[in-house]
């Protein structure tokens, strides 16, 4: 699992229904190559508002990197039906001013945990094969990638959940039974 550095003073936390305009006025700000690399193409900005609906409306997880009551970055968890194994989607996005300060990784960090927690036992990823730095996001999480289809597809095998939540349960046990 990655260490995670950062020099960033927001939280990340999941974001609420009431927190849907600030998640479509994050994805709004996105410049044009960093809404290139979050949509693997060209996208306007209706369908950018469309999209922030439909992902609060469709039961997607988002977390947000939140700092003063802005979303500035947000991870996305996707249910993919009809896959034989619990597979959830993610997708990423970090405003330009604040990449490569360690956000995607507390966001992709964050988002296993959430996966592990509904039960996930896969993760999927795609980008454009020129997104280096969500190939090595993905990488350092431990991501099987490979090109498919024009585009670069990452598979993240997810532990059991149980092996990810033992230590917890044990501490909460111990405290109840204190």
């Amino acid at each position: 699992m990655a260490t995670l550095k950062t020099n960033a003073s927001g939280v990340i936390r999941q974001l609420r229904p009431s927190d849907l305009s600030k998640f479509r006025e994050h994805l709004g700000r996105l410049d044009i190559e960093s809404r290139r690399d979050r949509f693997n193409g060209p996208s306007s900005d209706a369908f950018v508002e469309a999209y922030a609906e439909r992902a609060f409306r469709a039961g997607t997880t988002v977390i947000g990197y939140v700092e003063n009551g802005e979303v500035l970055g947000a991870a996305e968890l996707h249910e993919i039906d009809g896959d034989g194994e619990p597979t959830g989607e993610i997708a990423f996005s970090v405003e330009r001013t604040l990449q490569h300060r360690g956000i995607g990784s507390r966001l992709f960090q964050r988002l296993i945990w959430h996966a592990h927690a509904l039960g996930y036992t896969q993760l999927r990823v795609t980008t454009h094969p020129q997104n280096q730095a969500m190939k090595r996001l993905a990488s350092k999480f431990d991501a099987r990638l490979r090109f498919e289809g024009g585009e670069t597809v990452g598979l993240i095998e997810l532990e059991p959940a149980e092996e990810v939540f033992a230590p917890q349960m044990m501490s909460q046990a111990r405290f109840l039974a204190a």
